[in-house]
């Protein structure tokens, strides 16, 4: 399907190859020079000349990292990736080597290890990039990671320099960790995330899904599910509803469940800083509850105390989890948190693009509530006292909806009631709804 047949050269084949008169010759398989048995007594055979393909085979083979080039996907069409790392099989021959790629369509979570013949080879693309000094930190820099590095707010890196951030891309280029088990499912990575180094050499970890402490082996974790005696996160229960429950685990007092809940987040969050020091951290885990316990679906933190203003520093629902409202959930979750503070909050940046797009709609399904009761005569600080989204973020997403305008040195909201209904329609549903008289939770006061 768009990739070249090899003919392998290599003695194990035992391959024929066609001579000059056009008979098929059996190549020596043991390595060694031979001489020819023609009857004419015609004088030793010369060694093979590669044809064109094999020669251009060999000579490109293995491909170089940042080589671009088709690669056949699971969809079965072919799409554009960029080899971000290779390693050497056991193999022998032309494809005696795997590659990690990353498709440039899409996001990094996607970027996987292939084999060769799932590559195009007819598609090669050598890109040499001139090297340019960067005259702000003296490190050496291709164009193309200079542009790249100019694109970053696409990416999601905005708090990291030029220096940082290809630091990060060089360490966490490459996902270490292939496939995760988690209570009844078995979870594909996205991201690297920086287990200890004695998990270095496994692609699969078994979680506890109740205290998520991490094994490399099934008998291991079976072991220990035998032992454990969670069967929720340690923590307080401060909302129930049906069959879903909120806890809060203060990173202090479990320091060890704080830092594996890092761990596994940071195999979904390409843009998140793993914190080791927990203490400072509240975790909200978002359980689904049966008779077998209380099962994690995702997870918000925040600051015990935030100079900015934060009410969530990391939001996550987990694959399995994901399109059921949860993420909307947890987001208006951390601004009923904020009204009981008697604060208006904001998330820290960077958001995820995942992130973006889930409080862009929460913002969005929020505002525009209030705005069709009220008939839009009212303020941005009145939105804010009512909703706890702070001033900035309501001014960018009534700008963004082109439902604001900038009169006599003020902001003014201009808002036709079908111009609200055609985009309260276009945002979709709101998700799971929090209910409030089910929220038994006073703020976090230090103690002592």
């Amino acid at each position: 399907m768009g990739s070249i047949d090899v003919q392998s050269t290599s003695a194990e084949n035992g391959s024929a190859s066609a001579s000059a008169d056009g008979r098929q010759k059996s190549l020596p398989t043991d390595g060694m020079n031979h001489t020819s048995n023609d009857p004419d007594g015609a004088p030793p055979d010369k060694p093979k000349e590669l044809g064109p393909t094999k020669k251009r085979l060999s000579s490109m083979l293995p491909l170089d990292v940042g080589t671009r080039v088709m690669c056949r996907w699971r969809d079965g069409k072919y799409h554009p990736v960029k080899v971000i790392e290779r390693r050497k099989l056991q193999a022998i021959g032309f494809s005696d080597y795997e590659y990690y790629v990353h498709y440039t369509e899409f996001n990094r979570r996607l970027d996987e290890w292939v084999k060769l013949d799932q590559l195009d080879l007819d598609s090669v693309e050598t890109v040499v990039d001139e090297k340019v000094e960067d005259k702000v930190t003296g490190l050496k820099m291709t164009r193309h990671q200079k542009r790249k590095i100019d694109e970053t707010h696409v990416e999601g890196h905005e708090e990291l320099d030029a220096a940082s951030l290809r630091e990060h891309e060089e360490f966490t280029k490459v996902k270490n960790i292939a496939t995760i088990e988690l209570g009844r499912y078995e979870i594909e990575t996205w991201y690297f995330s920086p287990f200890p180094p004695e998990y270095n050499d496994t692609t699969k970890l078994y979680f506890c899904e109740f205290c998520l402490n991490f094994m490399k082996r099934k008998e291991q974790l079976q072991r220990h599910m035998r032992k454990c005696d969670l069967k929720h996160p340690p923590g307080d229960e401060i909302y129930r509803c049906g069959t879903l429950s909120m806890f809060e685990v203060d990173g202090k007092k479990n320091k060890v469940y704080g830092q594996n809940l890092c761990y596994l987040a940071k195999l979904f969050l390409d843009h998140k800083t793993l914190y080791y020091d927990v203490d400072l951290f509240l975790f909200y885990v978002l359980c689904e509850c049966d008779d077998r316990g209380c099962h994690m679906v995702g997870y918000f933190s925040k600051e015990k105390h935030s100079e900015e203003s934060y009410n969530l520093a990391c939001i996550l629902t987990l694959p399995p989890y994901q399109r059921k409202g949860y993420g909307k959930f947890l987001i208006a979750f951390s601004y009923e948190l904020s009204k009981k503070e008697g604060k208006v909050g904001t998330p820290e940046r960077p958001l995820s693009d995942l992130g973006l797009v889930s409080y862009r709609g929460y913002w969005t399904r929020v505002l525009l509530d209030i705005l069709k009761k009220h008939k839009a005569n009212i303020s941005i600080k009145e939105l804010s006292d009512m909703t706890a989204i702070k001033a900035e973020d309501i001014l960018n997403t009534l700008q963004s909806l082109e439902l604001i305008q900038y009169r006599k040195g003020q902001h003014v909201i201009c808002a036709d009631p079908k111009v609200l209904d055609r985009h309260l329609k276009a945002a979709g549903r709101g998700g799971l709804e929090v209910d409030v008289s089910k929220l038994i939770w006073t703020p976090y006061r230090e103690q002592g």
